[in-house]
């Protein structure tokens, strides 16, 4: 196939050539002529050549037909230029879908990433205007889902809240995505029963505490078949057998209606009501502020103080206060201590429904977990019913 293109493409070049070369040879013979008139043997010679050149042409245009009737009338392709033209289908597919993925690239799962740019938080309401009830909270850099914009208000979803938040604080696009490189993190996820927390890389040494299943923790360093990872403020190994990690940006916190039992007092709901609205405050060791920040037993301290209730600024010392219950018998505003073996290093507010508010770390601040995020040591009811 390629060798009849070549030979008629041949003809062509080679037949123009003779003709353009037969009229220049005419055109330089005719003004000859005129020069020399009286030269008649030239003139007969001149139309001699004229009428030779005049057959070389008749021949490459008829060498030309010729090549071209011998060509077939449907182009046709050879079977290694298909699988070269396959080929490149293939990678222009793959080159369009590339560019269809990268425009769908989402970050720590969201596809319209929006990021809170407050100090302190971003409160989230249940409608567009400031007098909607509050059911959420985003702390400085929590990342969200943008479900639609109206105007001053941008409707949102993060972790377990949806709601209103006032779109003047809140980074989108480019800004967002930026922001969200900076401060994402590394999070393993227990999917196992309880896991051990462990003070090194093996299974022979101490527990440092026990955490149970669905909780996430901050991965520090990756190792071999092990994770460094934050508790609160404790650091710790777990078994990469036992986790799932991904990266992940921090999410809103709920603040839900609460729902007690008989017998529980006005005070008691009223401690929840004040100690959660400090949700997404700083947490800072040694510290003893609501609002500028606090570590765990300065939260609780602070907290109980607000009550009529003093306690020591510290988790260990606190849990030698009030009088000690079950688990199972724990009321809104009794204190969950945690730590390793008999050894308390945790406090935290127990809020009803199976949850705590705590002063976790740096990290996290000010937040509500499970109260059996990990395993409770003991709990302490420091205020009279």
């Amino acid at each position: 196939m390629k060798s009849n293109y070549s030979k008629a493409i041949s003809a062509v070049v080679i037949g123009a050539l003779v003709v353009s070369a037969a009229c220049i040879s005419n055109q330089e013979k005719d003004r000859n002529k005129n020069q020399d008139a009286s030269v008649t043997a030239g003139v007969s010679s001149e139309f001699a050549n004229v009428s030779l050149n005049q057959n070389v042409a008749s021949g490459v245009a008829l060498s030309l037909a010729s090549n071209i009737e011998n060509l077939p009338l449907t182009a046709t392709v050879s079977e290694t230029d298909t699988v070269v033209t396959a080929a490149g289908q293939e990678e222009n597919a793959e080159s369009a879908e590339n560019t269809e993925n990268t425009q769908d690239t989402t970050i720590c799962g969201y596809t319209n990433l929006g990021i809170a740019s407050v100090e302190g938080n971003l409160n989230v309401r249940e409608q567009a205007t400031t007098d909607s009830d509050i059911v959420g909270k985003m702390q400085g850099d929590a990342a969200c889902e943008i479900l639609e914009v109206d105007g001053e208000w941008t409707k949102i979803s993060s972790g377990n809240v949806t709601g209103y938040v006032s779109s003047e604080f809140l980074l989108t696009g480019d800004a967002a995505r930026a922001r969200a490189a900076e401060i994402e993190t590394t999070v393993a996820k227990v999917n196992t029963t309880t896991l051990y927390v462990r003070e090194a890389t093996n299974t022979d040494c101490r527990i440092v505490a026990l955490v149970g299943t669905g909780e996430e923790l901050e991965v520090l360093e990756a190792l071999d078949g092990w994770y460094k990872v934050s508790v609160d403020d404790e650091e710790g190994y777990i078994s990469a057998d036992y986790v799932e990690v991904s990266e992940q940006l921090p999410k809103a916190q709920t603040i839900t209606e609460l729902k007690y039992g008989q017998g529980i007092s006005d005070v008691r709901v009223s401690v929840v009501s004040y100690a959660t609205q400090f949700v997404g405050n700083p947490y800072v060791w040694g510290g003893t502020s609501l609002t500028k920040g606090a570590d765990c037993s300065g939260f609780t301290m602070s907290v109980m103080a607000n009550y009529g209730v003093y306690l020591p600024h510290s988790s260990k010392a606190q849990a030698n206060c009030g009088t000690r219950v079950s688990a199972s018998e724990a009321q809104p505003g009794d204190l969950f201590f945690y730590g390793s073996g008999k050894s308390i290093n945790h406090v935290a507010i127990y809020i009803g429904n199976g949850q705590i508010v705590h002063a976790s770390n740096k990290k996290t601040g000010i937040k509500i977990s499970n109260a059996f995020y990990r395993s409770p040591i003991c709990v302490v009811r420091v205020l009279g019913d």
